[in-house]
């Protein structure tokens, strides 16, 4: 197995294990939802079990940019950077949303009753608020990525397309959502960048895992950048 190959099948099983928070909104429906979940029975697993899946999406999105870089850094060493750099701010945001919600069920486990409901629900509109940032940028990750990827042809141009035309609505629906707009036409229509982007993701994922990059774009990548190394004659 080449390098390029190893490269690839890491960062593909990298972006399909980002996909494993999607049931986080079912393990967190008990401290979003109810107002009393401080002083409330049961018992906290399932929050706990969201934060250690946010965590490991968290360190898997900062895995792929990482993985991608020797390679994309052909393309534009610059806007590779760019995209490590946005990885981790947004997992920087994972990482504030799991504190938020651990720090309730800290409170919770403390016993301290009544008396901290209002710092309850301070730390769940703290996490609310920092949602916004990882709505956000997944949609600057995937301009990124998909403007090095569809530049340099390394997987079908059809997949960073996807990415490129979500981005820019899911860029409007977080602003949109910033003014307090949460239903209605509007909310509706830039909400759908979302689909574009989470297909790309997914299959960028599965294209990077069963085929890789696309050998002849690998092929001239690398003869660009040993051609732009070559000593200059004069």
């Amino acid at each position: 197995m080449t390098s390029s190959r190893k490269t690839a099948l890491a960062a593909g099983i990298l972006y399909l294990l980002t996909f494993v928070s999607m049931p986080i909104g079912f393990l967190y429906r008990a401290v979003l939802s109810d107002p009393n979940y401080l002083v409330g029975p049961g018992t906290d697993t399932a929050v706990t079990i969201g934060a250690i899946l946010e965590i490991i999406v968290a360190l898997a999105g900062i895995g792929t940019a990482a993985a991608l870089y020797p390679v994309l850094k052909r393309q534009n060493e610059g806007v590779a950077l760019g995209f490590i750099g946005s990885r981790v701010l947004e997992a920087s945001t994972i990482f504030a949303d799991v504190v938020c919600l651990l720090a309730v069920v800290t409170l919770r486990r403390a016993g301290v009753g009544a008396d901290a409901l209002v710092t309850g629900k301070a730390l769940v509109i703290l996490y609310g608020l920092f949602r916004l940032g990882q709505n956000l940028m997944p949609a600057v990750n995937d301009l990124l990525l998909g403007s090095l990827l569809y530049q340099s042809r390394l997987t079908p141009r059809v997949l960073p397309l996807l990415g490129i035309i979500g981005a820019p609505l899911l860029i409007a629906n977080t602003m949109v959502v910033m003014f307090g707009v949460t239903s209605g036409p509007l909310y509706l229509l830039t909400g759908i960048g979302v689909l574009p982007i989470a297909l790309f993701e997914l299959s960028l994922g599965v294209w990077l895992t069963v085929k890789g990059f696309n050998s002849s774009a690998i092929a001239s990548l690398f003869a660009r950048t040993a051609a732009n190394q070559l000593p200059d004659p004069a």
